[in-house]
């Protein structure tokens, strides 16, 4: 029995019927049957179908002796289906690359529900691409499976079957068919969505959803768009021979009033001289099905009165209203925008505060906070001010006067400080002056593909713009570096005439200064227990997936390692659960960094500054080829890991459980990286810079060699690690792997 059946009725598609059957059979996820109905065609469309039959075993041909439509024809493939899980596919679109393994994962991972709603992207006949504009109601965040009530707005998606994969047993249980006609996807839909004890999202495209240059059929002008009141018979006379989704005759009656004043109200939809037909008919249901107390929208008011030409004047008056509203917040945000820039440009004529620095980080502090902090201490003569953006007001630090960016105070900032430090920019009309000195202090050392070439990864590039970029860098005196990795990668990926600063990182000189004092004062602020071993969790960012989802069943996890363990888990998802400390909003990494006993991340930055700290490090590396295909890399982490490397799940328990994770072989690895990646971090990286761009020392401060470094030590390293749980049986040598 196939996971799959694929159901395609085609008619009079024969130039996009290959296409649409090639996607098909061309998945990752082989385990399908593709059941093609020839609906009668009048063109190649039964040939075609014949063709790939003979070709591949797993196309099942169904030929209709006459044309029945969309709706007969996806039940004729229904009665051959047997797969477990029932994917409808409209002849002229198509499945996207490896749609079906990402509809087979999300079962899985949900636990086989009725009904997987997923994405689609409407692809037009120039070359464009439009991901449906309400994909948001599919995110995967959240319990899952879910019943409609918890997840209603599904409801306000398009009402398709081709966008959802249905299990066989539960559309058999309740005998649901296509009706014909017209609007045959609406009396499927509402009622499988309101039948479904189970539903599970996939917020991934698995459908690209072909516009036609002359349109689709419910685009083009016919009668035939009366059927659309027959449909709506049948899905409220569904509902009423149930008691039980009485429930949604309100959210049911709202969607059937839109639906009917779209189809009115959209040009070339209804023929001339149909108009008041249709108006009249609308009005009938809109009285039969009317629930009293459901506030409905101010055009829905055409379908409740009838007021054809009332309606077009209150849209016409509606359309000028908001014309006017906008041209007004036009005009006002253009004058305030030219009187911003007619005040830069005055500041900028002004002369320059020699004892005035601004500084700004992307999130969070990193090292503009640090290099703030050694300003202030190494030359108190200097005033410093922050830039806070709207949402990081928490993230700000104490000293620094805050700016708000876009502010008059802001652009005076910008104009008379001599010194502009950031991690990522500022303004894209920030104009340096000579005088000024922008120190660009990055994000760390780079593991991901960063500058130029990103231009080789559009899907992490995203909106990228190198021309931008390449002005940045032209405006940029200092960038620092943290290790000669860093120095030639910046220096190549971000080419300009700045001087580069290999002196350390900044942000990783207070996990040099720490005491064991202030890792208990941590720890307790972050509420963990006395005695437990903290587990870091900081993943990196899939920036290519619109919704991040959780990479790990962190309950299962500490479930598994037992009560010693402690999850402090910096994640780009809500996490919840025993023993897990959601740390995600915490404005301080290198706090947590401190509070932990051992990080454990897959491609995050982090892992260079924790190496400094000389703790362990486990790498969970499941979905390197993935992360490396999508993002580039320019190292072979798996090969030259930090320390043990977990392929999956079980195998990173494992190494907690077994110990592995602070063993020999584990300390061996992070020694040869903190000596490749940390060769400066021993806590003057910020005095360091501070004395050569503020104060015009050529020689920096000695360095301080790795074996001579003392770094707070990890609370748990001063607690016997025997103690920790371990799973019945023999304990392996964790040094012999």
């Amino acid at each position: 029995m196939p996971r799959f059946s694929v159901i395609v009725p085609a008619y009079k598609v024969q130039a996009y019927l290959p296409e649409c059957l090639d996607s098909v059979l061309s998945q990752s996820y082989p385990d399908l049957e593709l059941i093609a109905v020839d609906d009668c065609s009048p063109d190649a469309c039964g040939a075609i179908i014949d063709e790939y039959a003979a070709r591949d075993a797993r196309v099942k041909p169904v030929h209709l002796a006459e044309n029945q439509g969309l709706g007969p024809a996806r039940n004729a493939g229904m009665a051959e289906a047997t797969g477990d899980y029932l994917v409808f596919l409209d002849s002229d679109d198509t499945l996207t690359p490896d749609a079906l393994r990402a509809v087979a994962d999300r079962l899985k991972e949900t636990g086989d529900p009725d009904v997987l709603v997923f994405d689609y992207a409407r692809t037009y006949w120039d070359g464009r691409q439009v991901r449906n504009q309400l994909g948001a109601q599919l995110t995967e965040q959240g319990p899952a499976p879910f019943r409609l009530e918890d997840r209603p707005g599904l409801l306000r998606l398009l009402m398709v079957a081709w966008n959802k994969a249905c299990r066989r047993d539960f559309v058999e249980r309740h005998g649901f068919r296509f009706p014909p006609g017209y609007y045959e996807d609406t009396p499927w839909t509402f009622p499988v969505l309101l039948t479904a004890q189970s539903l599970a999202t996939l917020d991934r495209v698995c459908v690209h959803y072909r516009q036609r240059r002359r349109g689709s059929i419910l685009g083009t002008t016919s009668t035939q768009h009366f059927d659309l009141f027959e449909q709506y018979d049948r899905v409220f006379a569904y509902v009423e021979q149930r008691p039980e989704l009485t429930r949604w005759r309100p959210e049911l009656f709202r969607r059937m009033v839109d639906h009917y004043a779209t189809v009115f109200s959209k040009p070339g939809r209804l023929p001339r001289g149909s108009h008041g037909a249709f108006l009249r008919r609308a009005r009938a249901h809109y009285r039969r099905y009317r629930v009293p107390g459901v506030r409905l929208r101010p055009r829905h008011a055409l379908v409740r009165f009838g007021l054809h030409r009332t309606f077009r004047a209150l849209r016409l008056a509606a359309a000028v209203r908001r014309q006017v509203l906008k041209s007004a917040v036009r005009l006002f945000r253009a004058v305030r925008t030219a009187g911003l820039r007619l005040h830069y440009r005055v500041q900028l004529r002004l002369p320059l505060r020699a004892d005035r620095a601004v500084f700004a980080a992307r999130e969070g502090r990193g090292d503009p906070a640090a290099l703030e902090e050694a300003f202030r201490t190494l030359a108190p003569r200097l005033g410093t001010a922050w830039v806070v953006r709207p949402g990081q007001e928490h993230a700000a630090p104490a000293g620094p006067r805050r700016l708000r960016p876009g502010t008059a105070a802001y652009w005076t900032a910008l104009a008379r400080s001599r010194y502009l430090v950031s991690d990522a920019g500022f303004e894209g009309r920030l104009r340096k002056r000579p005088g000024q000195v922008f120190v660009q202090t990055r994000q760390g050392t780079p593991l991901a593909h960063a500058g130029l070439d990103l231009l080789e990864r559009p899907a992490a590039a995203r909106d990228a713009d190198p021309a931008e970029l390449l002005r940045d860098v032209d405006q940029w005196d200092y960038v620092l570096s943290g290790n000669r990795h860093a120095t030639l990668t910046w220096e190549r990926v971000l080419p300009g005439g700045y001087t580069t600063l290999e002196y350390g990182l900044p942000r990783t000189d207070v996990l040099q200064r720490a005491t064991a004092a202030d890792v208990t004062r941590l720890r307790a602020s972050l509420g963990i227990p006395e005695g437990a071993v903290a587990i870091l969790y900081a993943p990196a960012r899939r920036d290519h997936l619109r919704t991040q989802r959780p990479l790990l069943d962190l309950e299962r996890i500490v479930r598994r390692l037992g009560p010693r363990y402690v999850v402090l888990a910096r994640t780009h998802v809500p996490v919840h659960g025993t023993r897990i400390i959601d740390v995600s909003a915490h404005p301080d990494p290198a706090g947590l960094c401190l509070a932990s006993d051992v990080l454990l991340t897959d491609y995050a930055p982090v892992m260079f500054d924790y190496a400094g700290l000389d703790r362990p490090i486990v790498v969970h590396a499941e979905d390197w080829a993935v992360y490396e295909a999508v993002h580039g890399a320019y190292l072979d982490l798996p090969a030259a890991p930090p320390g043990a490397v977990a392929r999956d799940e079980d195998e990173l328990i494992d190494i907690f459980a077994t110990g592995h994770w602070y063993g020999s072989r584990s300390a061996q690895l992070r020694a040869a990286f903190r000596e490749r990646f940390c060769p400066w971090d021993d806590g003057r990286a910020a005095e360091r810079v501070v004395r050569r761009v503020v104060l015009g020392e050529t020689e920096p401060p000695p360095v301080v060699p790795l074996a001579e470094r003392t770094p707070a030590p990890a609370a748990c390293a001063r607690a016997p690690l025997a103690t920790v749980p371990q799973p019945p049986g023999p304990r392996p040598v964790t040094d012999s792997r």
